[in-house]
């Protein structure tokens, strides 16, 4: 029997004759307990079947949108003033639909992004979250998600060392919004009737002025503009050879910043960045940042999570002293998007980022339900108990389950750079700290002068192929080929793999254009 019989009553008296589904359904048939449980039993099977069915290999296999819209409206219902009734054929096909386009990040031929598959209870938590429905801004509507906060906030800290009562963290949903929040405090801490009279005033002390490292995220700068401080007031610190802050050379450009009439309030550092997996050096920054009465936040949003491991924690010494500091969540504690943690040192300065009055959520005095509110803390008013993933697999799984695939995710890119060491026709760039490694595959037989447009070429071509997805960056205005290990299933013959399918791409392409210069080379999609 097909799946849209079983979607119809069946006759008990009479098993031969099936009676067809309705055409219409009521509104408390839609939203009725019984249909959230045969829609769920659908949801984990389906999604039990991807994960068991799963390429062993296998990156991305791009859809022309076109394509992908014009079967995503054939698997819906007709325009119609009646409720349609649930069909398990089609919900299985929408989830088949999502499941099989886009990136497949259970997948060994994944090596590509900052994100992965998630803990399996972290995951189907998520169903909780949004079947309860309950917005966390406010402790009166989410209880447990906010005392969850607060539980997360001391355990985590155990690891980063703020004085105890005295900090706060604060939930948000993703690290650019986490970046621009501390950015607010910091500058409305140094600018405190901005609020009220605007830019009118900044320039007492000459203009305002954020210093970021050359390689700082791009939410650091988007954070700067929405702020209206503009680029030309945004301090680049320099670099070292591992492309982390050069401390040894910031008190200059801090000093050549104010002789040009700039006045630094926040300096923000990197830990670890994007692009190479850097730790830029807190300890000196922090020093540096509390001579000049700066304020130090630091994007932790990927590496923060390596203050779990014992092998690894050593890389953020100095963080206890940064002001704030952003950790993705949905990074490498592997829980769902987005689900980042906000801290700062000083408890106080925490709702220093906005100064709004509403007596519809917000209480003129405090007591002790309130007093968990965060709803003057951060942006959002119905923000998603996001915590909860993270606190349930604390809670039932502990601290190990995160730690050990840390340190099994650092040791992978280890293992690889080892391997790449090995391997005369490519040219690694860096000893990774992370789980980051950036490479150039550089044969014998090519152009040294096309090497840049070339490796953005195997990359993209590697991804058409659709065994791997790996991702690419440029470092020193020369594109490098980037892998981020996330999936603790991949083993060293899968990256051998991988460079292999770059050896098979890029002679192919050198035999067959030998004299290209491979910008001006497409790749079908």
């Amino acid at each position: 029997m097909s799946s849209n019989e079983n979607a119809g009553l069946i006759n008990h008296k009479h098993p031969s004759v099936t009676i067809p589904a309705p055409e219409s359904i009521s509104c408390e048939e839609a939203y009725s307990t019984k249909a959230f449980r045969k829609i769920a039993e659908v949801v984990v099977s389906s999604l039990e079947q991807y994960l068991e069915q799963i390429e062993p290999v296998s990156g991305l296999a791009l859809t022309d949108p076109s394509m992908l819209t014009h079967k995503a409206r054939s698997l819906m219902t007709s325009a119609s003033e009646e409720i349609a009734p649930f069909d398990e054929s089609r919900l299985r096909k929408i989830i088949e639909l999502y499941t099989r386009t886009g990136i497949q990040v259970h997948s060994k031929g994944y090596m590509g992004r900052q994100f992965s598959g998630v803990l399996p209870l972290s995951g189907i938590f998520d169903l909780v979250n949004s079947t309860v429905n309950q917005p966390s801004s406010f402790y009166e509507a989410a209880q447990l998600p906010n005392v969850a906060e607060r539980i997360m906030q001391d355990e985590l800290n155990t690891f980063i060392g703020y004085p105890e009562n005295s900090f706060a963290m604060v939930t948000t949903s993703g690290g650019s919004l986490a970046n621009l929040t501390a950015l607010l405090s910091a500058r409305n801490h140094k600018y405190p009737d901005v609020w009220s009279s605007g830019f009118y005033g900044w320039n007492k002390e000459g203009k305002p002025a954020v210093a970021v490292s050359e390689n700082a995220h791009y939410s650091i700068k988007r954070a700067i503009g929405i702020m209206g401080i503009g680029e030309d007031q945004m301090v680049k610190l320099p670099v070292n050879e591992n492309n982390a802050i050069d401390s040894s050379r910031v008190q200059a450009r801090l000093k050549k910043a104010k002789e040009q009439g700039l006045h630094v309030f926040c300096m923000v550092a990197s830990a670890c960045t994007t692009d190479t997996g850097s730790f830029d050096p807190l300890e000196e920054l922090a020093a540096i940042a509390q001579e000049h009465h700066i304020w130090l936040h630091v994007d932790g949003a990927h590496g923060a999570s390596l203050l779990l491991s014992d092998k690894h924690r050593h890389k953020l010494k100095g963080l206890e002293k940064a002001d704030s500091f952003a950790w993705d969540a949905h990074k490498m504690l592997f829980t769902p998007g987005t689900c980042t943690l906000l801290f700062y040192k000083d408890k106080q300065r925490s709702y220093g980022a906005f100064r709004q009055e509403a007596s519809y959520v917000f209480e003129k005095e405090s007591d002790i339900y309130t007093a968990l509110d965060s709803g003057e803390q951060n942006f959002e008013c119905t923000k998603r108990p996001v915590i909860m993933n993270l606190w349930v697999s604390w809670a039932m799984h502990g601290k190990a389950v995160f730690s050990q695939k840390i340190d099994h995710l650092c040791q992978l890119a280890n293992q690889a750079y080892e391997v790449l060491l090995n391997e005369d026709d490519f040219e690694v760039i860096h000893q990774p700290q992370a789980n980051i490694l950036c490479f150039r595959y550089t044969p014998d037989n090519l152009d040294p002068e096309v090497h840049h447009h070339f490796q953005l070429y195997i990359r993209n071509k590697t991804k058409e192929d659709g065994r791997f997805f790996i991702s690419k960056v440029e470092l020193n205005g020369q594109e490098v080929l980037r892998v981020v290990f996330m999936n603790h299933e991949i083993e060293m013959k899968n990256f051998r793999m991988l460079l292999q399918e770059i050896r098979r791409t890029g002679q192919e392409m050198i035999v067959a254009h030998p004299a290209a210069r491979y910008e001006t080379l497409s790749i079908p999609q």
